[in-house]
């Protein structure tokens, strides 16, 4: 007899993990027994700890909308061999491109070819892997997380303007997917982190940490916690979501 869908082990897409947010969330989910499948252009680190890590990493170039589809139906296929269902997807991949010397880049000095990479990578690629893998997520009822960020609602001393409008355009994106996936079962909610202490933080982040609340960095396992909580039961009623993971950043 079929195990029933509820008792398969729970399974998670998500971009982005190679490093900070993204490697911590891998790590939380696994070691509550989730199979966890990740993407991003990069082969899989080596170095990455967890279990099937290796032999449930897919290669793709989000930036490219032809091979983030391939990589729809690539995860399609396997998910096939698991009864189709797919629990969480996770959208944390992001790009941030910087003029020389990693300077910031405003609104006129962003070439027109950068807004479009960003855009593809943090807007568009999220909405071709939910549209694609939707009969997935309705099978499990699912969950959909978008990592947006404190820069989509300010203009920030780092992140750049392709970067922070694109984040800006993601959380109005939730909104309507929450609208429009709620009635198939799935929730979509996003998670808004300010400044969390990664390797990839901006020279200078330290002199903002007077600005927060709480007077300290985020951790990465402090945002990863919150994306486990809104693909848990124990969020079941929330959709349509923005969670600051800020220290009070943005009060």
């Amino acid at each position: 007899m079929a195990t029933p869908v509820n008792e398969r082990r729970r399974i998670m897409l998500l971009t982005g993990a190679s490093r900070g947010i993204g490697h911590a969330t891998v790590k939380r989910f696994s070691a509550a027994g989730w199979r966890v499948i990740t993407c991003s252009r990069h082969p899989f680190p080596e170095n990455c700890p967890w279990e099937m890590g290796a032999e449930d990493h897919l290669q793709v170039d989000l930036a490219d909308a032809a091979d983030t589809e391939r990589g729809v139906r690539e995860v399609a296929e396997r998910l096939a061999a698991e009864g189709g269902v797919l629990h969480a997807l996770v959208n944390n991949a992001g790009i941030s491109p910087k003029g020389p010397d990693g300077v910031r880049l405003g609104a006129i000095a962003t070439p027109f070819s950068d807004w479009q990479r960003v855009f593809q990578v943090n807007f568009f690629a999220p909405i071709l892997l939910a549209g694609g893998l939707k009969t997935e997520l309705a099978r499990a009822k699912g969950s959909i997380v978008n990592v947006t960020s404190i820069a989509g609602s300010r203009v920030h001393p780092f992140a750049g303007a392709a970067y922070g409008t694109s984040k800006a355009a993601l959380a109005g994106l939730t909104r309507e997917m929450a609208a429009d996936f709620g009635p198939l079962g799935v929730r979509v909610n996003a998670i808004s982190p300010g400044e969390i202490d990664t390797s990839i933080l901006s020279p200078g982040t330290e002199k903002l940490v007077d600005q927060i609340p709480q007077r300290r960095l985020g951790t990465p396992d402090e945002v990863a916690k919150a994306i486990y909580f809104l693909c848990t039961e124990a969020s079941s009623y929330v959709n349509g979501a923005e969670l600051h993971i800020n220290g009070g950043q943005h009060v």
